[in-house]
């Protein structure tokens, strides 16, 4: 097991900053997830961690040891592509044995590294075949078993599941969550897909821009995204954001949103600075926290959505912001281009700056 640093690490290509300044750790046994959209940096992270990259400056760790300039094969990491990157021409077998072979391994240790890992991802009655021979998910498991044959302290893993399709990415993530279980050792993931980092990781690093906007458990980040490009990136239906403003009449605090003026609770009203006669704000809900009734803010209903399951409300406000209810699937809901209202409690509003996004604390 090993511990993963990076401190203060940047990387420029020219004049580009693809990572800016990225400071995080992944303990041992923890599965790290680097969580963002395409571009924000987060595969140029992982590539730097393996080696195939150098940092413009600061200092990358692994267990305890300064690696920024290791050659990969030194840095004891096992890396599985997006691509599978298996040769087409070799056995399944010969494919997960070929790390083992080129250390020249002894040929009884190898067979018993091989068959282990095989036997862990259900490939005992593939070894034969090749590549060209085996489906998505299978070649993602040979990918995987390569890599676990090495025994290496840390695992790198670039966007592994984007290739397969839905059902097979669902079992793959509960394999791969199962495999972190046995193995105890340190994972590092990267991904687009935010089902995949709360499903499967014990931290999530959300990044944008080449920066690290949150760090934390999945369900911490959910339920506390530190800044509005948090908020809007995690959850599904998004976050819904509302431009507001705080006010201050007749000795109380509200809360002013399009059609909709909230009195705020003397507790949540003292933990709010106010400039002047006011303060703009940003206000975030889920979409599972708002009720549908009579009253509220003031919405027109423009699209049902159903899932079977549940349906989305895509509704207008008075001001042309687009918002989503998220109801349950055998609840009654407006019919499209009705007028409708959406309550819910202070304590589930998220309030952001307006200026900086930053979440205000309370």
């Amino acid at each position: 097991m090993a511990e993963v640093t990076f401190e203060g690490v940047s990387k420029y290509f020219g004049d580009v900053v693809a990572v800016d300044d990225l400071t995080l750790s992944a303990g041992d046994d923890d599965f790290l997830v680097l969580l963002g959209p395409s571009g924000c940096g987060k595969s140029t992270a992982l590539r730097m961690l393996a080696g195939l990259e150098t940092p413009t400056s600061g200092t990358l760790r692994i267990a305890g040891e300064v690696v920024n300039h290791v050659e990969p094969k030194q840095r004891d990491i096992s890396m599985v592509f997006q691509s599978y990157a298996l040769y087409p021409h070799k056995s399944v077998y010969a494919n997960i044995a070929f790390p083992l072979r080129a250390r020249k391994m002894p040929k009884a240790e190898q067979h018993e590294r091989v068959t282990d890992a095989a036997r862990m991802l259900g490939l005992d009655d593939l070894l034969e075949r090749r590549p060209g021979q085996l489906s998505g998910g299978q070649r993602q498991r040979v990918a995987l078993a390569r890599a676990i044959v090495r025994h290496p302290q840390v695992f790198l893993m670039d966007e592994p599941l984007s290739n397969l399709d839905a059902k097979m990415r669902t079992q793959t993530r509960a394999e791969l969550v199962e495999l972190h279980q046995r193995l105890r050792t340190t994972f590092v993931y990267v991904t687009h897909d935010q089902v995949e980092a709360m499903t499967m990781g014990t931290t999530v690093a959300v990044m944008e821009a080449g920066r690290l906007q949150q760090l934390g458990p999945p369900q911490e980040v959910y339920d506390r995204p530190a800044n509005v490009f948090v908020a809007r990136f995690i959850g599904s239906p998004p976050m819904n954001i509302l431009d507001g403003t705080l006010a201050d009449r007749d000795g109380e605090r509200l809360l002013v949103l399009p059609g909709l003026e909230v009195v705020l609770p003397p507790d949540v009203a003292t933990s709010l600075e106010l400039g002047a006669d006011r303060r703009e704000i940003v206000v975030g809900v889920r979409p599972e926290h708002l009720i549908v009734g009579d009253e509220g803010l003031p919405v027109t209903v423009r699209v049902v959505e159903s899932l079977g399951h549940e349906r989305h409300l895509v509704c207008e406000t008075t001001d042309g912001t687009m918002i989503i209810a998220r109801v349950g699937g055998d609840a009654p809901v407006p019919a499209d281009g009705s007028a409708a209202h959406l309550s819910t409690t202070v304590e589930r509003l998220h309030l952001f700056d307006a200026v900086t996004g930053d979440r205000i604390v309370r």
